[in-house]
């Protein structure tokens, strides 16, 4: 049964879902006998059933009672009740491992403490005769106060008790990979050669994923990678890891500690964890790498030779300072992020020094500076949620977008200061005389500002056939910018605008925004590659052919495509166009059941499930162009459905699968469109105005389309457009705040949604085709509902990506509503950018399962490239 805040077994009370390990789900609870919080660990209901899996689940309290030490997390005891088996921990808090090296490599002092620490657990276990066969990052925790607990020994086994015979079956990761084909499996980068092999393993393969795991604490970089399982374990079983990413200064007794850990033959491995640790230990006061003694009697020659050399090197001095200076070379460089779902939100600092990007941190999303002569990026307290940074003229301040506000703050830090209150913005830029231009939404015009806050002026106007103006930056006279406009095909792109009036001017229409290069360019990228064209600033005028600058771009349309310093530095993410996606199954525990079809790389969002479950529809953008996509449920076969030069998007099936509605900017706007879902016939125009609109939701009668339509004063309002009569829309929810992810209710009576009517984000519902007022159903935050197909039931995405449920009742024939508390089901993984859009998630009928669309690249996102020292050449 699922479990739930309140929940009793035996004497512990449910508290939270902590996560899930390699056999167990594990629980937050309180002890109410002695009043102490506790870690339960518990099969899921389909493992219980399972007489092999549960005894070897108790076999793990058998291990673990065994083991008393500091670095492994105590087991308190083994409750055992007529519904549920679990083990009762240690609660170890803290971040693990994994999470730490998501901000990046960790000094080589600190890595060797930690290391150490995890050597003493392995030595401990293994001096019981247990092996771990699963240590990697997400397994160790780091607490608060520095000590290091390794957890999950949920996969370990008595060397006497198992006897030698050993099975690939039994892997975490293979098991795991049966169920979810084509899904990135983590754990198969720290299995030893032997173990991938299916062979008998003892301590040494603990050894080998210590050794993996030592590697990534210092390089932040996996030792043996691939993007699949197979891969990966071909790279474990034939590959050697790169030790040239290991730091430069490292002691070379390191170096050599590290490969003996990572030598594919066990015979040539280090036999014992003890062994190990010594060695650790006396490498640890001597991390760094020594220069080489010197003998006494070469000393005097080595003088000698100094000499000579160092006035070799004063005449080559004096030499060249009377020749031409060469310029400097040409160099490109990576940085790596933590995971990020917003890898377009980034900016370099104005002097060149300093990259600002949007990355995760423990389940929040914050803005990171990373200083180029640093190795590690440090988030930015105070810009939760930020989108869309923009740096200060002096490089000491950025601007953003976040909790509906324009927003500045001090890099050094501080408080951040509101500037202005716009719905959702979208781009700003700062000039040198303090003023600051921004999109205020996603469908707005331009407005000014003093960056140190006051009355937002608009500077430009938004007419046909374009829709919105965002993505402004200053031009260097601090007068003119450039900006894109959105709207039909043949006028979207990119365009120039005046401080000093509404005049604009379109320059180019490109895949992506440009941006202006102080060496007298506009960047910009068209078909997955980055371009330059020169552009002359007092015509403001292009002028050439593009040039080549980079290939492999990672773009999304009309966003920029790269950044640009005054002192040439260029920064831009390379990689698949706009991250990986997959659609996974997932059951009400959280457990990934399969994949419907094969990782996607080209912006894969709006799943929606057809009535009958054999389809789902899809949008995504390939080569630039949004279209909409349906997939065979059976087959896992991708077909494109519409093919217009224009944005085609937010597809929504009809009740009996027969239409698709969707929404299309072939006439400037985004107007509602439908067509036969076997591509049969041309599409049907439903309602066309002047506003951004997108539809949601088909009832179930057939009768309405339910739609979200963007004011620019209003923010986002719902309607719902009935398809006879005078298919005159009606008013759902219009306020001056917005309403976003509307659903009918599946008799049609009521209408969830998501509305900021509170000033974040919460799920409320309100009736349909009669009056009343709107209740609000979610608690601390939510987006994304969908009801179940017997109404009982409402889900949601809360803020820390958790699916949540809400129990139902109606009564009085429909009239009144009654909502339960909400309930945590699962921590969803589901893909999360935008709030403007659909739910990113599909709910089967019965609401036993859910189909995410669930982003791969968080665990390696694309590196963000930087440039130095372009040379704008027509010959690259």
């Amino acid at each position: 049964m699922p479990l739930t805040a309140g929940t009793r077994i035996g004497p512990y009370e449910i508290k939270s879902p902590l996560g899930e390990g390699g056999m167990g789900v594990v629980f937050r609870a309180l002890d109410t006998k002695l009043q102490r919080e506790v870690a339960l660990k518990l099969l899921p209901d389909h493992f219980a059933d399972d007489p092999e899996r549960l005894a070897r689940f108790q076999r793990e309290a058998q291990v673990l009672a065994s083991l008393n030490h500091p670095n492994i997390a105590q087991i308190h005891g083994l409750e055992d009740s007529t519904a549920q088996t679990c083990i009762v921990m240690e609660l170890v808090e803290g971040e693990t491992l994994q999470e730490r090296l998501r901000r990046g490599a960790i000094p080589i002092d600190e890595a060797l403490l930690i290391a150490k620490q995890i050597c003493e657990a392995l030595e401990a276990a293994h001096e019981k005769g247990i092996i771990h066969r699963d240590l990697k990052p997400a397994n160790i925790k780091l607490t608060k106060d520095g000590a290091v607990k390794v957890l999950d020994f949920g996969l370990a086994r008595m060397r006497e008790a198992e006897g030698a015979a050993s099975n690939l079956s039994n892997s975490p990761t293979l098991m795991s990979a049966a169920s979810m084909p084509g899904m990135i499996m983590g754990t198969a980068a720290y299995m030893s050669p032997e173990q991938a092999k299916g062979r008998p393993v003892d301590g040494r393969t603990d050894i080998f994923a210590f050794g993996a795991v030592l590697y990534e604490m210092l390089t932040a970089r996996q030792a043996f990678q691939g993007e699949t399982v197979s891969e990966i374990l071909a790279s474990v079983l034939i590959r050697e890891p790169d030790f040239s990413l290991l730091p430069h200064n490292l002691n070379p007794r390191l170096h050599e500690i590290l490969r003996r850990c990572l030598d594919k033959n066990p015979k040539r491995r280090w036999y014992a964890a003890a062994d190990l640790r010594i060695e650790l230990e006396a490498v640890a006061s001597d991390i760094y790498r020594k220069p080489e003694t010197v003998q006494r009697g070469t000393r005097e020659r080595l003088w000698i030779s100094a000499v000579v050399v160092l006035t070799l090197i004063a005449f080559i001095l004096a030499v060249m300072a009377f020749r031409p200076s060469k310029p400097p070379d040409e160099l490109r460089l990576e940085i790596m992020t933590p995971p990020t779902s917003d890898p377009f939100s980034l900016a370099i600092s104005p002097d060149g020094r300093q990259v600002a990007f949007v990355a995760n941190q423990q389940d929040k999303s914050m803005l990171f500076v990373r200083a180029l002569d640093s190795t590690a990026a440090r988030p930015i307290p105070g810009t939760e949620g930020a989108r869309f940074p923009f740096w200060s003229p002096d490089n000491r301040s950025l601007g953003f977008f976040a909790d509906r506000a324009l927003k500045r703050i001090d890099v050094a830090g501080g408080v951040p200061q509101v500037l202005a209150t716009p719905s959702n913005g979208l781009g700003g830029s700062w000039s040198a005389n303090g003023t600051i231009i921004f999109a205020p939404r996603v469908v707005s015009s331009l407005y000014r500002i003093p960056a140190a806050g006051g009355e937002a002026i608009p500077i430009t106007h938004v007419e046909p056939p374009l829709t919105a103006h965002q993505n402004p930056q200053f031009l260097p006279d601090g007068k003119h910018f450039l900006f894109s406009g959105l709207g039909s095909s043949s006028a979207a792109g990119v365009y120039v605008g005046s401080l000093d009036d509404f005049r604009i001017k379109r320059l180019f229409g490109p895949d992506t925004h440009g941006v202006y290069d102080l060496r007298g360019f506009l960047i910009l990228g068209r078909q997955g590659t980055l371009l330059a064209r020169s552009f002359d600033l007092r015509r403001l005028e292009l002028r050439g052919d593009p040039i080549l600058i980079a290939d492999h771009l990672a773009f999304e349309p009309l966003l920029p495509a790269a950044w640009a310093a005054a002192n040439g530095v260029i920064v831009y993410r390379t990689g698949s166009d706009l991250g990986l996606h997959q659609l996974v199954w997932f059951d009400r525990a959280g457990e990934a059941i399969a994949a419907l079809a094969a990782p996607d790389s080209h912006d894969l969002e709006d799943p929606e499930l057809s009535f009958d479950e054999k389809r789902v529809t899809v949008r995504r953008a390939v080569d630039g162009n949004l279209d909409v996509w349906t997939i065979d449920v059976t087959k896992g076969v991708l077909s494109r459905f519409t093919s217009d030069p224009a944005a085609d998007t937010y597809p929504t099936w009809s009740p009996d699968a027969r239409w698709l509605a969707f929404a299309s900017s072939r006439k400037g706007t985004l107007d509602l469109y439908r067509k036969l879902s076997n591509n049969e016939g041309s599409e049907e125009l439903l309602l066309a105005s002047s506003q951004v609109k997108s539809p949601l939701d088909w009832s179930s009668d057939g009768k309405f389309i339910l739609y979200a339509e963007v004011d620019q004063n209003n923010g986002t309002d719902l309607w719902a457009l009935p398809l006879s009569g005078d298919k005159k829309p009606i008013p759902i929810a219009n306020t001056l705040f917005n309403e976003v992810h509307g659903r009918f209710s599946p008799d049609v009576r009521w209408v969830a949604y998501a509305s900021d009517l509170s000033g974040h984000y919460e799920i409320y519902v309100k009736p349909f085709g009669r009056s009343g007022g709107e209740q609000m159903i979610s608690a601390n935050g939510g987006l994304q509902p969908r009801w179940r197909q017997d109404g009982k039931e409402i889900f949601y995405i809360a803020p820390d990506n958790t699916l949540m449920s809400v129990p139902i009742q109606i009564s009085s024939g429909g009239q009144l509503l009654e909502a339960g508390t909400p309930v945590a089901l699962f921590h969803s993984h589901v893909f999360s950018k935008s709030r403007a859009g659909k739910q990113q998630y599909a709910v089967s009928r019965d609401g036993q399962r859910f189909l995410m669309n669930v982003s791969l690249d968080d665990a390696t996102p694309s590196p963000i490239s930087v440039l130095l020292n372009w040379k704008p050449s027509k010959d690259k």
